[in-house]
């Protein structure tokens, strides 16, 4: 017989002792050793918290399948069954939702500044029970994260929004109507808002400038399957046809691209030969071109990622000499989210390289680790570092303040001198399934320790 996560969590608070704190825990890794072997990314984190937010738009069962086992869907799980979800876990990877007819639309405070996703059930509660409120959302710090283009979208679509302590926002009497909408910056979660709102608004509705990452598609896919029609999936225009009512579906979510990416940058700066399966090749164009501007080769055969061992890793600098830059940007871009990554692979790389990462101010912060490790990285401003490498590091004591700068001093660590102590990883696991125990797998000296806050 199922269990759900509910009732799996009450059953937890009996068995566990009472006002027993929650342990802290750190990672302790030894580097040095290279990271060879043939691993299996997770399901698309980015995809699987709206894919799962989705079973809000109809009473049906949802199956859905490849789903992370890390913190963030768990939190997310957790509003859905406040709201009236009834979530069941069918495996290590597949979850069934079911949303009836009795759904609250006032959303837990509490659980909603445990993750920003939390602003995706907005969208589904607004069109298919007429009204959300929502508090605002948590997440990591890494800059300001504007609501404005989610507000837009409901506004377009004719809802009535009012913003104070919390978010409410009401459709009028008639219903949402469809609309020709232009967003004014290419955010995906207000991308992913404003899809799953136009699937059940009846008629055609126009999104421009919208995002168009792998995850965005991936539920736009789902969506279709669950009745709407889209046009121009992958596109920064799309039209969706919107239903009065949506069904149920069985959907499978894709490979995680940043998870593959960080993979590959853990083979590359420990020289190991690494073995990637099931990725999806066109996901990972501009990921790749960036890392072999940084030295880094890779290969693809069939829906595999090979990276070679013992690679030199060697900047290939700009026409005239000049010092290569990266930067990040909306899709098809190289992904935000592996700047800190792309960061850390660049530390053991010949040459110099300038990042610049200007969609959020504070995720270059992180760097100073890097620099007490010994690496070699100047901040020019808060959206710009320099790295010059190659540079022998060295374990230290550092703090993790978000998912990718947490897996980028995991990279670092991996390939330093001596024992590196990771503490705050439950950033990383937010984002990560099992890192350890997949590192491991791999090779990597890393173990899971219990203890009190790590302070660098």
């Amino acid at each position: 017989m199922a269990v759900t996560l509910a009732e799996r969590r009450d059953l937890l608070t009996l068995l566990e002792p009472p006002v027993q704190p929650p342990l802290m825990e750190k990672f302790v890794i030894e580097g040095g050793v290279p990271l060879s072997g043939t691993i299996t990314p997770a399901g698309n984190k980015n995809g699987a918290l709206p894919i799962l937010a989705a079973c809000l738009l109809t009473s049906d069962e949802v199956v859905v399948r490849n789903v992370p086992r890390i913190r963030d869907v768990e939190a997310l799980l957790a509003l859905l069954e406040d709201v009236g979800v009834v979530c069941e876990w069918r495996g290590d990877h597949d979850v069934s939702l079911r949303s009836g007819e009795n759904v609250k639309t006032d959303v837990d405070r509490d659980l909603s500044e445990r993750i920003r996703a939390s602003f995706l059930l907005a969208g589904p509660l607004l069109a298919r029970h007429g009204h959300a409120l929502m508090p605002p959302p948590g997440g990591d710090v890494i800059g300001r994260r504007r609501l404005d283009p989610h507000l837009d979208a409901f506004r377009a679509l004719g809802a009535e929004v009012r913003v104070g302590r919390d978010i409410e926002m009401k459709a009028p009497p008639g219903g949402l109507r469809a609309c020709d909408f232009f967003m004014d910056e290419p955010s995906v979660m207000a991308t992913e808002n404003a899809l799953m709102t136009a699937a059940l608004t009846p008629g055609a509705t126009i999104i421009r400038n919208a995002a168009s990452e792998p995850h965005v598609q991936d539920l736009a896919r789902m969506l279709v399957s669950m009745g709407a029609a889209i046009d121009g999936i992958g596109s920064n225009v799309m039209v969706v046809h919107g239903r009065r009512e949506l069904h149920g579906c069985d959907h499978t979510i894709g490979p995680d691209h940043i998870e593959i990416g960080t993979f590959m940058a853990l083979a590359g700066v420990t020289g190991g030969e690494l073995r990637i399966k099931d990725t999806e090749p066109d996901d990972l164009r501009m990921i790749r071109l960036v890392f072999k501007r940084l030295g880094l080769r890779t290969e693809i055969v069939d829906r595999e990622v090979i990276v070679p061992g013992d690679q030199k890793l060697i900047v290939e600098r700009d026409a005239g000499e000049h010092v290569v830059k990266v930067q990040d940007g909306p899709w098809p871009a190289f992904p935000a989210d592996l700047t800190s990554i792309a960061i850390a692979l660049a530390t053991q790389a010949e040459g110099s390289v300038l990042i610049h990462e200007w969609m959020f101010e504070n995720r270059l912060i992180f760097t100073d680790k890097l620099v007490l490790m010994g690496a070699a990285v100047t901040m020019c401003d808060p959206h710009r570092v320099m790295i010059n490498g190659p540079r022998r590091l060295r374990g230290e004591r550092v703090d993790s303040p978000d998912i990718r700068a947490g897996i980028a001093m995991v990279i670092a660590a991996c390939c330093a001198d001596g024992r590196t102590e990771i503490g705050n990883i439950r950033q990383i696991d937010r984002g990560y399934e099992r890192i350890d125990e997949r590192l491991r797998d791999l090779g990597a000296r890393i173990e899971r320790v219990a203890t009190e806050p790590v302070h660098a």
